[in-house]
């Protein structure tokens, strides 16, 4: 859809995105000086496939200190963006035929690396009564002796959803009775939570033995163009991603990773700066589309999406167009009232579409407008 809308862009039109999943602002000054300095300090050559080893020695402080969890370095994998992380925990633990465990809606990525894995996504729905998310009896009445991953995102793109430290509990409580599954959490949403601290699931008994945390700068420090991500892993997964990253890739960027350093270890004076004005964004969208007839609209805890429910106009038609699906209502969108946004078929949430509040006030303010506008126009 972002692409759709930048050839629109391209012929004139005013497009307005909702669509795309990174943050508006630019990365912190105190980082891009970092980088800048690296670059002068002659950090330009290759990096070993984890990373520097201070670079490593930054995210075990920041998973101490941010969510009392322990590693060691060894344990630490700095890849190319938290989508490589997540490809190389997928291909370094699922063999062909297992099952792999995804609530939904889920990030469009899940699915595809475990097909490429040659595994079988096993869709737990979530719904939008229950915020987006799956209860313990749900995750036990999924699992089978084929389970051997488990993937989801807290807080989560597309829904916003926020697994509460208690919620989390119950679904550890479950994960203890199997302990053939592994875990991937990925936290890559992590700073942008408007109910609280953060919680993650290895916290939980002995899940850190098998939970693999999946984090990195893209979000919470407006990093997205920089491309760094990491793992924190039982150590022989941490080995296996080191292997497989050597054969596809080898290292992030070596200047990425000195700014990392800077981000990491210093405080989040910026970050906070940056999620008080998307809870401002995400009070005005959540107001403005739960004033829009028909719509279904959850209350997002984190991340910078809302996935309101659109079904009302499945069946509806304005001139020749005729909405069948979360598809076309996209596409109507774009082609008419030209604002982009993400049919919710991508997440597995056929009945939603997705809308990113990554975006000016200004331009969310007419893009709501001008979406309330054209459902208007159907009939």
């Amino acid at each position: 859809m972002s692409k759709l809308g930048r050839e629109l862009k391209a012929q004139g039109i005013d497009v307005i995105d909702l669509s795309i999943g990174e943050p508006d602002f630019d990365t912190p000054a105190y980082i891009r000086e970092a980088a800048k300095k690296a670059i002068d300090d002659g950090y330009t050559h290759y990096t070993p496939v984890a990373g520097y080893l201070d670079v490593r020695q930054a995210v075990v402080h920041k998973l101490k200190r941010d969510n009392g969890l322990t590693y060691t370095p060894e344990q630490i994998v700095v890849s190319t963006g938290a989508k490589q992380c997540l490809a190389n925990v997928v291909l370094s633990v699922v063999n062909p035929g297992d099952d792999v465990l995804i609530p939904t809606p889920y990030w469009v990525s899940y699915s595809e690396q475990v097909i490429l894995a040659e595994g079988n996504p096993v869709f737990i729905p979530g719904t939008l009564e229950n915020n987006y998310k799956i209860t313990p009896e749900q995750l036990e009445a999924a699992i089978t002796p084929k389970s051997k991953l488990f993937m989801f995102s807290s807080p989560c793109n597309p829904s916003g959803a926020v697994y509460s430290k208690e919620e989390l509990a119950g679904l550890a409580a479950v994960f203890a009775k199997h302990p053939q599954i592994y875990i991937i959490s990925d936290e890559i949403y992590e700073y942008i939570n408007y109910e609280g601290k953060h919680e993650s699931i290895a916290q939980f008994g002995d899940l850190i033995n098998r939970t693999i945390v999946i984090n990195g700068l893209s979000k919470g420090f407006a990093m997205t163009g920089w491309r760094l991500g990491y793992l924190a892993a039982p150590l022989h997964i941490a080995k296996a991603c080191d292997n497989i990253q050597s054969q596809f890739t080898s290292a992030t960027c070596s200047i990425t990773q000195r700014a990392a350093i800077t981000a990491l270890m210093g405080d989040l004076t910026t970050v906070d700066e940056m999620v008080a004005e998307f809870k401002k964004r995400r009070a005005f969208v959540n107001k403005a589309l739960n004033e829009i007839p028909g719509l279904k609209v959850n209350n997002p805890e984190g991340a910078f999406y809302m996935l309101p429910d659109v079904s009302v106009y499945f069946n509806k038609s304005y001139e020749d167009i005729h909405i069948k699906n979360a598809d076309d209502l996209s596409m109507y969108l774009l082609n008419k009232a030209h604002v982009s946004v993400v049919t919710g078929s991508a997440f597995e949430q056929h009945e939603c579409i997705r809308l990113s509040y990554a975006n000016s006030m200004e331009k969310l303010e007419k893009g709501i407008e001008r979406i309330k506008t054209w459902l208007a126009k159907l009939q």
